[in-house]
């Protein structure tokens, strides 16, 4: 069975002590001086991934799917490059709350299975949740909740929680944050949602600029070393 392995205790134990035993939130560091990673699908085109990692991005989450019957076109290709460049890739699925969640959970799966990826290795899956389509609260934080459990049951690997604060303050729960968070927020200093203490990583402008990609990209910060990002992996 494959694992997911926590890249946070090490950290943890450092802002401990630095707190006097007291659990901190972590904020924005004053210089961006952390691991960068980006984000990209087809709308960033064929990446130079080997230029993208001479420019210093050490990780990569690559959209594999969307809704009930989208697989990104550029995600096969995407992951077999990032792993040659030595770019460590992530998958992740765009939710839909008003679709169904288990045949969700089946789409992103089966476009794993469709582009050849052997998900050892690799970081754990994301779920970005940032559209509610009209649907309550209730149903948009039960559906979460599936799509999660049943991504976890397939791959014996914890998946990751995309999200921006105000998004899930208005739309979801306290009841998924035993899930670690991919934070979106863009202010000087990000806030965390309701009920996480810290994020994992920090999506801290749509707006970057990375030679091997054409155009903005999303830029995020992972909250440790690069030991404890190549320990974040589903073995």
């Amino acid at each position: 069975m494959i694992h997911a392995k926590s890249a946070l205790p090490a950290l943890l134990a450092l802002l401990l002590a630095a707190c006097g035993g007291q659990q901190a939130e972590i904020e924005r560091p004053q210089r961006l001086d952390g691991l960068q990673g980006v984000d990209v699908s087809h709308f960033q085109g064929t990446v130079d991934w080997a230029t993208v990692q001479k420019n210093g991005i050490h990780f990569a989450y690559l959209k594999a799917s969307e809704g009930l019957h989208t697989t990104d076109q550029q995600f096969a290709r995407n992951w077999a490059d990032t792993k040659a460049a030595g770019v460590k890739p992530g998958a992740y699925h765009f939710f839909h709350p008003n679709e169904d969640a288990v045949s969700q959970a089946q789409h992103f799966l089966n476009s794993l299975k469709s582009a050849g990826v052997d998900y050892q290795n690799a970081l754990p899956p994301v779920l970005d949740v940032e559209i509610a389509d009209g649907i309550s609260r209730d149903a948009v934080s039960d559906g979460i909740l599936v799509w999660l459990k049943a991504v976890e049951t397939a791959l014996g690997c914890k998946p990751v929680i995309y999200t921006g604060p105000t998004f899930w303050d208005q739309h979801s729960d306290e009841s998924h944050t035993e899930y670690e968070l991919w934070l979106a927020d863009y202010a000087a200093t990000p806030t965390v949602p309701d009920g996480w203490r810290r994020w994992l990583f920090w999506q801290h402008t749509p707006k970057g600029a990375v030679g091997g990609i054409d155009g903005d990209v999303d830029l995020s910060m992972f909250a440790g070393s690069r030991i404890e990002l190549d320990a974040l992996s589903c073995k």
